[in-house]
């Protein structure tokens, strides 16, 4: 009974009562990017503007990537279930990688515009671009605001940062290029400074797909060194003779686990081991959730 209760997870545990702070913050940051997305188009086609048409573009995949996110927040919620044993958390992994691919994507679009747009340049208007670049900058901000909020360090809420001040960069960005060009008319400065928001992008998406990847390819939790670990198991808990077979990963960031055996010479207690080695796991290594599968040395010995 000791055992089967020990590979319970309790979704109401503090970890998730987070998940609905997070699953607001988003929500409103994708209502705020999906209205604002809608007045960038209009003024990007009026004015002309290659930053703000990019802007918008980025602001729709925005939209999507937030409402991605929204729902896997909301996915996360469901309780566990015999098909699916650990929940539905690692869904919001996926949605950060989708998210974070997606930028790469609308970084490559810019681009792709920008060299068009230098090659064969047209009129901007620059009263236009920069009115519709100044509501999009506080829209971005108001959205940054709220979603830093939230916890940084999921990966679903930082992919959604990241979108929002990928957005935030690109008002800015517009709003330099509209001045530029009310004073000078040299509109090559829109393009130009398209792509320099778009390779700002490109920096911060890579983290995300890199860290979301790892994840779900089973990947050690941060920080986590299994050298470390036998080497701490063997030396400081005197009953511990050998560690073996230790595999850990993350079904999201905040949620590592961990599984491993451990041989323990004879006369040992059994449960004191078991409770120390689980202790050290969490303090050490802020693994909370571990299987430990505890050897009589001696008679493993002689199984051999």
């Amino acid at each position: 009974m000791a055992d089967k209760q020990e590979h319970k997870h309790d979704h109401s545990a503090p970890g998730h009562s987070h998940g609905s702070g997070n699953q607001k913050a988003v929500g409103i940051a994708a209502v705020l990017t999906g209205t604002f997305m809608i007045a960038e188009v209009v003024g990007g086609i009026v004015s002309g503007s290659l930053a703000l048409i990019a802007d918008a573009g980025h602001m729709l995949t925005d939209f999507v990537a937030l409402s991605l996110a929204w729902f896997a927040f909301h996915l996360a919620k469901r309780p566990a279930s015999w098909q699916a044993t650990y929940g539905f958390d690692r869904f919001s992994v996926l949605a950060a990688l989708v998210n974070g691919l997606s930028l790469f994507l609308i970084a490559a679009w810019i681009c792709f515009e920008a060299y068009k747009r230098i090659s064969e340049p047209v009129e901007v208007l620059g009263g236009t671009m920069l009115l519709v670049a100044v509501g999009g900058l506080i829209v971005n901000i108001l959205a940054f605001w709220i979603l830093a909020r939230g916890e940084k360090d999921n990966l679903n809420i930082k992919a959604a940062l990241l979108h929002v001040a990928g957005d935030l960069l690109g008002s800015v960005g517009a709003i330099i290029a509209s001045i530029v060009i009310i004073y000078t008319g040299w509109t090559p400065i829109d393009p130009i400074l398209s792509v320099f928001v778009a390779i700002i992008i490109l920096r911060s998406a890579w983290h995300v797909v890199k860290e979301s990847g790892h994840i779900l390819l089973e990947g050690a939790p941060r920080g986590f060194d299994r050298r470390q670990l036998i080497e701490a198991l063997e030396t400081e808990i005197i009953e511990v003779v050998k560690v073996k077979h230790v595999h850990a990963w993350s079904i999201t960031q905040e949620r590592p686990m961990a599984t491993l055996e451990v041989d323990v010479s004879e006369g040992a207690d059994i449960s004191q081991v078991k409770l120390a080695v689980k202790t050290l796991l969490k303090e050490r290594f802020a693994i909370a959730h571990s299987t430990v599968e505890i050897n009589l040395y001696r008679q493993h010995s002689e199984s051999q």
